[in-house]
């Protein structure tokens, strides 16, 4: 295997060009970057396997992962799934349509509705998350699990501060 990648190349001709600059974030987040386009195509395949677009894997694992029955309030996805409450009655509509999802009465309040998991949405999102992980462990594969534990503690450092947002 290749000790250098594209990004080092890049980062070498800038240096070249430029060695007044610090390019360690380059060097950092131009490969999370080209890492992230192998993860999205990845993930565009394991939903489409599923037959499911990636906006609705979002809402439908948001339910899933709810654990049984498998159901929550609009509410409850929107605030999941970080998009406008027009947009999510658009999205679980969509998914009703498909037999994916169903509205139910809430049976703790008279006035409210849960959106539940279908047999056939629960399929779905099994296969896409089935698939999903089995990419991104091909992704993943020539590290070892203390990598990936050191990685992810990493980016989770990271990203922390983005998620106050």
């Amino acid at each position: 295997m290749p000790e250098n990648d594209e990004v080092d190349r890049i980062v070498d001709a800038w240096q070249a060009v430029r060695p007044d600059l610090d390019f360690a974030p380059l060097q950092v987040l131009s490969r999370v970057k080209r890492l992230a386009l192998h993860l999205e195509r990845a993930r565009r395949t394991s939903f489409a396997h599923a037959g499911i677009d990636s906006w609705e894997f979002d809402v439908l694992s948001a339910l899933r992962r709810a654990g049984d029955p498998s159901e929550l309030s609009p509410k409850a996805l929107l605030a999941q799934n970080r998009v406008s409450s027009g947009t999510m009655t658009n999205r679980i509509d969509r998914l009703e349509q498909r037999g994916l999802v169903e509205r139910r009465s809430d049976p703790g309040d008279g006035r409210g509705v849960l959106v539940a998991l279908t047999a056939e949405g629960r399929t779905r999102v099994d296969e896409a998350i089935s698939r999903l992980l089995d990419a991104e462990n091909d992704l993943l594969g020539d590290l070892s699990p203390t990598d990936l534990d050191e990685l992810g503690a990493l980016l989770r450092r990271l990203s922390i501060a983005f998620d106050i947002i």
